[in-house]
């Protein structure tokens, strides 16, 4: 069999993203994966809802004032003063009839007072557990102040001038952008990348993977899967997608809102397409080496579980990053081809600038093309015994070429 029948990279290439991909998309297993993320999402809601309101009920601002009628009426008039003023930073306060020391009133049961004001006007007093006091000691002095006043204070009108925005609060509100992308660009990765394996140890397995090596080139197999798994990726976070558009349309204005990125919503959703693609693609070219090494599905939780945790490492690097672009720690993470997706994706939500974005997308595609001939010379060298891995053979395995061309393999 000569060399001039065998398919070229980029058509053996499509024969096997085709093939993997029409394999995963139209099996049951696949429905089952999509609903999948539903069931952690209902449980997060949940989970999120009750332990909001759990905190709610166990949080308390009430402050009772254990002084002299006539003290404890100036204590509220004063507070009723400033409420208006300063709002959410003074406590709720309320007299208590007891005639009990302050320690034991916190004592009494169904009273779930968080601190108990004594003494007097002049020296009041503060009885709570320490966190209490040291955040009511201010708003307590700023009360009794107000109270002992001989006449009330009279506080000026402040002229307001609102603008759109400013400096420092669009860069927090680009700063939570950035932080939500790179998020839920990480939890897909995550969520997606490990479908790589499974699918490369069970053609091990069966024996399928070392007749396509035999009739392509292994650059070609490892690529063709690469393609494929991304091509399943997108299905499913396009689902996953008009799942949440759904969502949001009935949810309204009651879902959060997350500001705008520098580059607009469409540059970013784009770019964000793009550095999903590259991620995947190098996460996705090195579980494939992984799958390579291992013969079993426990070797390949042993071996792929490093490469989890170093993922989590330089999630962990990109996102702290978020705070200085521009300093070393920022450009290494965007250097550094695993985390260069969440720290280019960050940096698209806070700068305009284009051009980094292309030069960061150049590099990963040629890590992506380093990691892919990498994986397949090592898979050649452990798995495929012949010497030859993906080499023109002689006889009935040299036959597979045209055979996998018209047949899809």
């Amino acid at each position: 069999m000569s060399d001039t029948t065998r398919l070229s990279l980029v058509e053996a290439a499509r024969v096997v993203a085709r093939r993997d991909f029409r394999a995963i998309l139209f099996s049951r297993a696949f429905l089952f994966f999509l609903l999948g993320p539903l069931f952690p999402i209902i449980v997060g809601a949940l989970a999120g809802g009750i332990g909001g309101q759990v905190q709610r009920d166990a949080t308390t601002r009430l402050v009772a004032v254990a002084m002299a009628d006539a003290d404890a009426q100036a204590m509220i008039a004063a507070r009723e003063r400033l409420a208006p003023r300063v709002g959410a930073a003074l406590p709720e306060l309320a007299v208590t009839e007891s005639a009990d020391a302050p320690t034991d009133i916190l004592r009494e049961p169904g009273r779930n007072y968080s601190a108990v004001v004594s003494g007097s006007l002049d020296a009041p007093e503060l009885t709570a557990p320490q966190e209490a006091i040291d955040g009511w000691s201010g708003p307590i002095a700023m009360i009794a102040a107000e109270a002992r006043a001989d006449s009330p204070s009279a506080y000026p009108d402040v002229a307001a001038h609102p603008v759109a925005t400013s400096v420092a609060a669009q860069r927090t509100d680009r700063i939570r952008t950035a932080q939500a992308g790179q998020l839920i660009l990480f939890l897909l990765m995550m969520l997606l990348a490990g479908m790589v394996l499974s699918n490369l140890v069970e053609e091990k397995a069966n024996k399928v993977i070392e007749v396509l090596a035999a009739a392509i080139p292994m650059d070609a197999v490892f690529l063709g899967k690469l393609v494929a798994m991304l091509g399943v990726s997108f299905v499913g976070i396009a689902v996953w997608a008009l799942a949440g558009g759904a969502i949001g349309l009935l949810a309204g204005s009651a879902l959060p809102q997350l500001p705008e990125p520098a580059l607009g919503w469409p540059l970013f959703v784009a770019l964000g397409i793009a550095y999903f693609a590259m991620g995947y693609l190098l996460l996705g070219s090195l579980f494939l080496t992984i799958g390579g090494m291992a013969a079993t599905v426990r070797e390949v939780q042993t071996l792929s579980m490093p490469v989890t945790m170093a993922q989590l490492l330089v999630f962990f690097l990109a996102a702290s990053s978020i705070t200085r672009p521009g300093s070393p720690m920022e450009l290494f993470a965007a250097a550094f081809p695993l985390s260069s997706p969440f720290a280019m994706l960050a940096r698209a939500a806070q700068s305009d600038a284009l051009w980094p974005h292309a030069l960061a997308l150049a590099w990963q595609a040629l890590c992506v093309f380093l990691f892919v001939r990498v994986g397949a010379a090592i898979f050649r060298r452990r798995v495929m015994k012949s010497g030859k891995g993906g080499r023109a053979i002689k006889g009935h395995v040299g036959a597979a070429a045209p055979a996998l061309g018209n047949s899809d393999a």
